[in-house]
């Protein structure tokens, strides 16, 4: 395993074990991201990516970004971005399910293009052999993800996620819609890295009112995943990602 990458583990381990002595919500997401990040080790040992060492440091600097989160939240919650705040301060009686779905928006609405753009310098983004290397293996994480989704409705019903008769019977059609929305989220979370790497060759202003931007159509996303009604049906009709002009 990537050393980086075991120390992100540990990290996010240590963390989760304090979230489950304090029964916070916030543990429902974090226990399915590091599952996730053991899959993403797993998958980089295999050779599955094709530059594994770039793969490793955007792993560990864009899991960073909610984990720096999380734990200035903990200490100030006025302290960080508006998708965090809301999403970090929903309701602790929502389903674990729920907690984890405003968990993954916030953080590959808002935290994926800011890591990308970390993590792919200009350069590169002018060098099109180079970006496209760096998207084909951003998109083979889709696959990583997509092969978690059974495993993490079995985890949440584990943690005590609800489940009627109806959920059970529309649970592969939930997986389908999970996969879907995330090859969509992934798509705009894309384009608006490219936004975002557009703005600071203008300059840190222009990038300051970007990125502004951006926690304002992630946060109003979140938002709505948290009015009452039918989620699934508000993901299909607005999706799961946000566009940024």
């Amino acid at each position: 395993m990537h050393p980086d990458v075991a120390a992100l583990i540990a990290r996010m381990a240590a963390l989760l074990r304090l979230l489950e002595d304090t029964r916070d919500p916030a543990r429902y997401f974090l226990g399915t991201y590091l599952r996730t990040t053991r899959a993403v080790a797993a998958a980089l040992d295999a050779g599955m990516f094709e530059d594994p060492e770039w793969v490793a440091c955007w792993d560990v600097d864009f899991a960073a970004l909610f984990l720096d989160a999380l734990e200035a939240y903990r200490a100030d919650p006025a302290g960080v971005a508006a998708p965090w705040r809301l999403a970090f301060g929903a309701k602790p009686g929502l389903p674990p399910e729920a907690h984890v779905l405003l968990g993954m928006n916030a953080h590959i609405n808002f935290d994926l293009p800011q890591s990308l753009v970390r993590m792919i310098p200009p350069e590169e983004f002018t060098g099109p052999g180079r970006l496209e290397l760096r998207r084909r293996d951003h998109e083979r994480i889709d696959a990583v993800l997509a092969a978690q989704v059974a495993e993490e409705d079995v985890a949440l019903q584990l943690a005590g996620g609800r489940r009627t008769l109806l959920d059970r019977v529309l649970a592969p059609a939930n997986r389908g819609a999970s996969r879907l929305f995330l090859r969509e989220s992934r798509r705009k979370v894309w384009a608006n890295a490219g936004a975002l790497h557009e703005a600071r060759l203008r300059g840190a202003a222009d990038y300051a009112l970007c990125l502004a931007d951006l926690e304002a159509a992630s946060a109003a996303r979140v938002a709505d995943l948290l009015r009452p009604g039918p989620v699934l049906l508000r993901l299909a009709v607005h999706g799961f990602g946000v566009t940024l002009a």
